[in-house]
């Protein structure tokens, strides 16, 4: 019933738009994706994957590179009937389970039980991981693919106008019309989308705040505490 296919991609890899006769999970074990479905995009960061329907047109950019996987799964006997692209907490559990059923070496007589618990285990993420919406003018999604690539840069608008050629104003109006929130607030949301699997993977607070651009790990954790609703000791244990 799945097929586990592992790979290493590059920063800057596109995939034009298509379908597939069975469902796809498209996940990134240490990449950062981005997955284009009719009119929205959503990012597919480490620790998380995206749930594709059968038959869901989708274009895939990779935004950071690292390693990457597309499990197809069967739409026979499929437990799961989730109608619209649905993103997915990959798990300590879920993700060696995934990396068992994509080693060669996996015995067919183990095989169809392994298939069985991890589709029993996927669960739709909770509102932990905060939305950013990808914009589509070339100017913010400069900025957006920089910011994504390392979440901790610290210009402000003014400093990226310089660069893609547009000034505050013009870049705050493409902001809020294309994504729905403010420039700095859709930073917060990258900001805490990187921080999650690391916190995931037992870094320190501390560690993470600066490493996703936070000088003062207690102003992390309000903007954490903000976001998801919790605190990013809370999350890590």
């Amino acid at each position: 019933m799945l097929n586990v296919r592992h790979s290493q991609v590059d920063r800057g890899t596109r995939f034009a738009a298509h379908r597939h006769p069975h469902h796809l999970i498209v996940g990134a074990a240490s990449a950062t994706v981005a997955v284009h479905t009719g009119d929205r995009d959503r990012l597919v960061p480490p620790a998380q994957a995206l749930w594709l329907p059968t038959g869901t047109s989708h274009a895939v950019e990779v935004l950071h590179p690292g390693d990457s996987y597309v499990v197809a799964v069967g739409t026979e006997r499929c437990p799961i009937d989730w109608a619209e692209p649905t993103g997915i907490r990959i798990t300590p559990l879920v993700r060696e389970l995934i990396a068992y059923l994509g080693h060669e070496a996996c015995p067919d007589r183990t095989r169809a039980g392994a298939e069985s618990v991890l589709l029993d285990l996927l669960e739709p993420t909770s509102g932990a991981s905060p939305p950013a919406p990808l914009p589509s003018d070339p100017r913010i999604r400069a900025i957006a693919d920089a910011l994504l690539a390392n979440p901790a840069d610290q210009r402000d608008l003014a400093a990226w106008g310089h660069g893609v050629g547009a000034g505050v104003r013009t870049l705050t109006r493409l902001f809020a019309a294309e994504t729905g929130m403010s420039f700095a607030r859709w930073r917060t949301h990258v900001r805490i989308r990187a921080a999650l699997p690391r916190l995931a993977r037992g870094d320190s607070v501390g560690a993470t705040a600066r490493a996703v651009g936070y000088r003062k790990p207690g102003a992390f954790s309000e903007a954490f505490f903000r976001v998801t609703g919790q605190s990013p000791s809370g999350y890590r244990s």
